[in-house]
């Protein structure tokens, strides 16, 4: 068995370091970072915190290098994937490529490119702390299911799922995994943008009450549109903030992370999609389209150079 993972980043690299560890799985990761690549080629991929060990995976910058593989898991951002899925094309003829991305419509992007696709939500996270070398900061499980357009077999989401599990990564294959994509979406919903006003940590934001409450009416804004959408939630994104809270107190949200470097950000497709999905559904999200306008607006202020006054 062949996987490829797409992006090898934080998310990505959680992914392939443990399925490095199967010697019936064959692992590939295609990322443009060439330091991270030429790190994890000269040294393996290194997972620190949580998970401690090393793997020995083909880490690649160019497509035309990696063969073609039965399963491929997309990790990049999510403004990336038009630009990767077209880049990975040639590797999945037959292959099904399941994106375990933030946010709302990644799925609707990759079955623009391939055949057979696999909705994925995910809790693990994590952080590059050097290349080559990954922090493993919270752990949690993966839902994998098929896509309602180009929907993979049942079969191989049970295959992809089984060498996850073996991996020492926790994963359910589900016949319908909307409930938990929903259920992150909305959670990160408001500790990603939360964090990415408040420059905290995610434990930390919970334990100001002010920030808490706010937290809280991001999520029922989104809840709401779950709802009427008629999608039964995974579980209640109130209880998994503060499990959130609990397993990961110290983790800076991926948002926030970017906000810290100084790029894009994701809130299109978290904040923005809830406000888009309640514009149509006619569910008012004025918390969700404040936060999407103040995260744009911070974005804009990078590029911004303000004139000195005389």
């Amino acid at each position: 068995m062949k996987v490829c993972i797409i992006g090898c980043g934080a998310i990505g690299s959680l992914y392939a370091a443990h399925l490095g560890k199967l010697d019936d799985v064959e692992v590939w990761a295609y990322d443009l970072n060439q330091a991270h690549v030429d790190a994890i080629n000269e040294n393996g991929l290194r997972l620190t915190g949580l998970s401690d060990f090393t793997s020995k995976i083909n880490a690649r910058s160019s497509v035309d290098e990696i063969p073609e593989c039965d399963f491929g898991i997309i990790a990049t951002k999510t403004m990336f994937t038009h630009s990767a899925m077209e880049a990975v094309v040639p590797i999945f003829k037959n292959g099904a490529v399941c994106s375990v991305q933030n946010g709302i419509g990644s799925e609707e992007i990759v079955a623009e490119y391939v055949s057979k696709v696999i909705q994925g939500t995910i809790f693990p996270a994590g952080h590059i702390t050097e290349p080559g070398v990954v922090n493993h900061d919270a752990g949690g499980k993966t839902w994998i299911g098929p896509f309602a357009t180009n929907p993979a077999s049942m079969k191989e989401v049970e295959q992809l799922a089984d060498a996850i599990n073996r991996s020492g990564m926790e994963c359910l294959a589900m016949e319908d995994a909307r409930g938990a994509q929903w259920t992150k979406v909305i959670f990160n919903a408001a500790s990603n943008a939360v964090a990415s006003m408040t420059r905290l940590p995610h434990g930390v934001n919970c334990d100001q009450p002010e920030v808490r409450k706010l937290m809280s009416v991001i999520m029922a804004e989104g809840i709401a549109v779950a709802e009427a959408l008629g999608i039964t939630l995974d579980s209640d994104p109130e209880a998994l903030t503060d499990f959130g809270r609990e397993k990961a107190y110290y983790h800076p949200p991926s948002m926030l992370q970017d906000v810290m470097a100084e790029r894009q950000t994701e809130v299109d497709v978290l904040n923005g999609g809830i406000a888009s999905y309640g514009k149509e559904l006619g569910i008012p999200c004025p918390m969700n389209e404040a936060m999407t306008a103040l995260i744009k607006g911070l974005e804009f202020s990078w590029s911004l150079e303000i004139p000195e006054k005389h």
